[in-house]
């Protein structure tokens, strides 16, 4: 398993949330959301360096939830853009020179475990570009603009993309920066490898790594570790 740096965009804000400040700094059981995501990764085995992209405002926040921790490994703060794709693209410049592989991971999921990060990690050996990602349980709709239901894919096909994300650095690298020419808007990197031609291979996430992104999100989260906890 080879070494991998991790990039943590946590530069959004609360506003889905119903908050008046970054939803990764909002209290999950006594410690802001990003500790628990931040302490998730520090325990993966094959993580060697994590860097938090974030927004001018929050990094001294950050820099103080971090400090706090007394994290195993390195942590560096990373000035964000104004959308996701650039925030990873700002933090794809910032990786140390040394960096091979790295893994994108949303500081809003907080319950990823070490175990699915060394897994993503292990996959980096055998493929370019990976997702973790669980099955679809429910039947999924494509409709119009009219709410008018227009098919109904194969749900057997159809899987639900999480974080962490990894890539060879060099080729998300390269990906990013078609992007940029090509004047290309996505919502993952995955899109932009395969965007690129790029394969992508989906390693299986876990059921409970949900994105905290509206208050019941947030009180799942709170039911699922303290039943981790307890």
């Amino acid at each position: 398993m080879s070494p991998v740096h991790v990039l943590i965009p946590a530069a959004g804000s609360g506003r889905r949330m119903g908050a008046d400040r970054n939803k990764v700094l909002l209290d999950l059981l006594g410690q802001p959301i990003i500790a628990w995501t931040l302490k998730a990764a520090a325990q993966a085995k094959a993580v060697v360096w994590i860097g938090v992209i974030c927004q001018a405002g929050d990094r001294p926040t950050l820099e103080t939830i971090a400090k706090s921790l007394h994290l195993s490994k390195p942590v560096a703060f990373i000035d964000g853009g104004t959308t996701r794709q650039e925030s990873v693209y700002n933090g794809l410049q910032s990786l140390p020179a040394q960096a091979t592989h790295v893994l994108i991971h949303d500081g809003a999921r907080c319950l990823a475990t070490p175990d699915l990060f060394d897994r993503c990690a292990a996959a980096l050996d055998t493929c370019p570009g990976l997702v973790a990602a669980v099955p679809v349980k429910d039947t999924i709709k494509v409709v119009d603009a009219n709410q008018r239901v227009e098919t109904t894919p194969d749900r057997q096909q159809l899987w639900a993309a999480q974080t962490p994300q990894g890539f060879d650095v060099a080729l998300l690298k390269q990906c990013h920066q078609q992007g940029i020419e090509q004047g290309w808007s996505v919502t993952d990197d995955a899109a932009l490898f395969e965007k690129c031609n790029l394969s992508v291979q989906v390693v299986p996430g876990e059921e409970t790594n949900l994105k905290v992104t509206t208050p019941m999100d947030l009180a799942i989260a709170e039911f699922i570790l303290k039943q981790r906890l307890s």
